[in-house]
C-alpha cells in the first residue's frame, strides 16, 4: 500500500509580494512628485502584502484545530482517507504509548497517535506471551460469528460435544478431504464439526458448483461426504449460503483451508489430527479460564 505524507501547511508568502527593505530610502521634507509616486506605490504595496498576511493568518486559523483534535479522531479520518470503502473502522487503545488499534474491517493494524505512521504486524506481550493482535482479531471473528444461522451448517456432531467448531472447507482441498476422512474420530473426541463452505478458487468456479450441488443434495452429509472422497456430487441448484458463506470466511480472514473457528473466535488454520485438535482445544479452554 503506498501512502501519501497528507500533511497539511501554510505556504510561503511569493517571493514577488515580499517587500524588501533594501527599497525603502531616506526621503526629503520637500519631496518631488516623483517621489510622492514611489512612496504612494510602496504604502500600496504594504497595504496588498498586509491583506495577504491577513488571509493567510485567517486560513491557518481554521487549520490549526485540527492537530488540537483527540488522536482518536485523527487516526479514524486518516484511515478513511486511506480505505474509503470500509465497511467499519474502529480505534482504540494500545498498552504502548502513542500507538493506537485499527481495526479495519476484520483485519488489525496499527498507527502513531499523531496519524502519520502506519504499523502492521503482531503486537506481543513478551512478559505474558500473549498476542495481542490475535485477541483483537478474535473478537472481531467472536462477533460475526454470533450472527450465523445453525441451519445454514452441515454438521457432523457426537451427541454431547465437548467443543464445537465451524470449519470453512473447500470439496477439492486435498487438508480437507483427509480431516473428513477422520470425522468419526472427531467426534469420539467430543468435536463438533460445523461445515461452511470456502471454495478457495471464488465465486463461480468448479469447486462453487461443487459446493451448491452438496448444498442442495437432499443428503447434505452423505453429498458431502462422497465429494470428499473424489466423488463429483450430482449437478443440483437451490437458493444456498455458499456465496454467503464465502463472504464472511473472507471477513474472517480465512486464507486457505481447513480453516478451524473456536467460539471464541479464535483461527486455527490448518488440519490438526484427531487426538492433537482436542488437546489444543483443552489448552485454549484452560487458556482462557485462567485469564477471567
Amino acid at each position: 500500500m503506498e501512502l501519501s505524507s497528507g500533511r497539511g501547511f501554510c505556504e510561503a508568502q511569493p517571493a514577488a509580494d515580499r517587500i524588501s527593505t533594501n527599497r525603502f530610502s531616506m526621503v526629503s521634507c520637500h519631496p518631488s512628485i516623483a517621489g510622492l509616486k514611489r512612496i504612494h506605490n510602496m504604502e500600496h504595496a504594504m497595504r496588498r502584502t498586509v491583506q495577504k498576511f491577513a488571509m493567510v493568518s485567517v486560513a491557518c486559523a481554521f487549520t490549526l484545530p485540527v492537530f488540537a483534535q483527540d488522536p482518536f479522531d485523527v487516526v479514524e479520518l486518516r484511515m478513511r482517507e486511506l480505505a474509503p470503502d470500509a465497511k467499519s473502522i474502529a480505534v482504540s487503545e494500545t498498552p504502548i504509548q502513542g500507538i493506537l488499534q485499527v481495526q479495519i474491517n476484520g483485519d488489525i493494524v496499527y498507527a502513531t497517535a499523531d496519524g502519520k505512521y502506519l504499523l502492521q504486524g503482531r503486537l506481543v506481550d513478551l512478559e505474558t506471551r500473549d498476542d495481542l493482535t490475535e485477541q483483537a482479531k478474535s473478537e472481531i471473528r467472536k462477533d460475526l460469528i454470533t450472527h450465523i444461522d445453525p441451519t445454514k451448517e452441515i454438521t457432523f456432531a457426537p451427541e454431547n460435544p465437548d467443543f464445537d467448531l465451524i470449519v470453512f472447507t473447500d470439496i477439492d482441498c486435498g487438508y480437507c478431504r483427509k480431516l473428513h476422512s477422520q470425522i468419526a474420530e472427531y467426534n469420539e473426541q467430543g468435536i463438533a464439526v460445523h461445515y461452511m463452505a470456502f471454495p478457495r478458487a471464488g465465486l463461480g468456479s468448479e469447486s462453487y458448483d461443487k459446493a451448491v450441488s452438496v448444498w442442495c443434495a437432499a443428503d447434505q452429509q452423505e453429498a458431502l461426504t462422497n465429494a470428499k472422497a473424489g466423488n463429483d456430487p450430482e449437478p443440483a441448484s437451490c437458493e444456498n449460503p455458499v456465496a454467503e458463506q464465502y463472504q464472511l470466511g473472507i471477513d474472517l480472514g480465512v486464507s486457505g483451508t481447513p480453516a478451524l473457528l473456536t467460539s471464541s473466535g479464535l483461527l486455527i488454520p490448518g488440519y490438526m489430527p484427531p487426538e492433537a485438535l482436542r488437546a489444543r482445544l483443552e489448552g485454549i479452554a484452560a487458556s482462557a479460564a485462567t485469564t477471567k
